[in-house]
């Protein structure tokens, strides 16, 4: 198979995507959001986009393992309040999310970075 033939899950080169995804002001914030360097991040994404049927890793670790790294992990009776006021739906809706249209279809696709929210 060529460098440039399109992978399963891929419609154009991955070469291709990689640059773009690279230069991408969304990917990089992501990448830093997660704490990755950019091209570990961009080749986690490609690695998914070519095996779609991939299942993402999920690690379960010991809130104290979180805390001696430095995370803060919420209680039970926190965690319990939250279920509490999204089952009654106190929570709310970011108000981006609802004038995007994006549950209809009507939308334009949302952006993840500043200014109107849309690319066009």
């Amino acid at each position: 198979m060529s460098q440039n033939t399109p992978k399963k899950g891929l419609s154009r080169p991955v070469e291709v995507v990689r640059a773009e995804l690279l230069k991408d002001p969304d990917t990089q914030r992501i990448a830093k959001t997660v704490g990755m360097e950019l091209e570990e991040y961009v080749e986690l994404v490609l690695d998914y986009a070519q095996n779609p049927d991939k299942e993402p890793v999920v690690k379960v670790v010991a809130d104290e393992e979180l805390h001696a790294a430095g995370f803060k992990t919420m209680t039970n009776d926190d965690a319990a309040k939250l279920l509490i006021k999204v089952a009654k739906g106190e929570l709310g809706v970011n108000e981006e999310f609802e004038k995007s249209q994006f549950e209809d279809g009507k939308g334009k696709k949302p952006a993840n970075r500043g200014g109107s929210g849309f690319e066009s």
